[in-house]
């Protein structure tokens, strides 16, 4: 099917996953069609997302399940940033407490850190990284909080207050980042997710030249993180964000570059 007159514009897309190809375990409408028509007309295509909880392999294979065509080198995830990030600053390794996945702890130990998780050193570890997981619980924030208030270096993952699910939105890490922060009467010294620019660095200089269009479902993470990272953005309304909170961004400077109902809407020639 040929492409939208936006999407000839572009040589490269950045793609949300949640809220913008599927919510929960179901694609969005004709998500897998537009996907396809950007592969036909040989557009470069890079996968980026907040979600820590799962490996890229992991990501890759529900692509798969779900209906799209990937490939590992596509996939770019929060966790993976981490891990980069994690590597570069800390040459010395060090302990590390982590809230967060199997996945995250893995991207953490493979950054060169003691993971000393369910130890008695856990309290004195030398960073505290906050991501998500079904499994978060008050110990988990008490032992962040004490580690924090004795010097830890403290990394969020994201901001993200939510994500969106079939039964309606659940928290998401910025909501954990916030409790922690609060515990402690400090922000984080670093956080790695969208909207901040590294993501976005990482996922063109995969791609390589071209005008880059970003493309997801939330304004203050990828259309925030497109504009900082000097990219024009696509917000789709079939995750969290709402027509309503659109003509209010819209308003003010900084809006997204085009909104559009689905990732098909906008790439689609209708």
């Amino acid at each position: 099917m040929p492409l939208s007159a936006i999407a000839r514009r572009y040589d490269h897309f950045l793609i949300d996953l949640d809220g913008c190809l599927w919510v929960g375990e179901e694609p969005t409408d004709r998500a897998a069609e537009a996907l396809t028509a950007l592969r036909e007309a040989r557009k470069g295509i890079v996968f980026l997302t907040n979600d820590a909880n799962h490996t890229p392999e992991e990501f890759v294979r529900k692509l798969w399940r779900v209906g799209f065509q990937a490939s590992l080198a596509e996939i770019v995830t929060a966790g993976a940033a981490l891990q980069f990030t994690l590597a570069g600053r800390r040459q010395d390794g060090g302990a590390a407490f982590v809230i967060g996945s199997r996945a995250l702890i893995d991207h953490v130990a493979q950054a060169g850190l003691r993971v000393v998780n369910n130890t008695e050193f856990a309290t004195r570890a030398d960073i505290v990284v906050v991501g998500d997981h079904v499994g978060f619980n008050y110990v988990e924030l008490r032992v962040a909080t004490q580690a924090v208030l004795r010097g830890a270096e403290l990394i969020g993952l994201t901001r993200d207050r939510t994500y969106p699910m079939p039964d309606g939105p659940w928290p998401g890490g910025g909501a954990v980042l916030a409790a922690v922060e609060t515990a402690c009467a400090r922000t984080a010294d670093a956080v790695v997710g969208k909207p901040e620019p590294g993501m976005y660095d990482t996922a063109r200089d995969r791609l390589g030249e071209g005008r880059v269009l970003a493309i997801g479902d939330r304004l203050d993470a990828d259309v925030a993180g497109a504009q900082r990272a000097g990219l024009d953005s696509a917000l789709v309304l079939t995750g969290v964000t709402e027509a309503a909170e659109v003509t209010g961004a819209e308003k003010e400077a900084g809006g997204p570059t085009f909104v559009a109902d689905s990732l098909a809407a906008l790439v689609l020639t209708p």
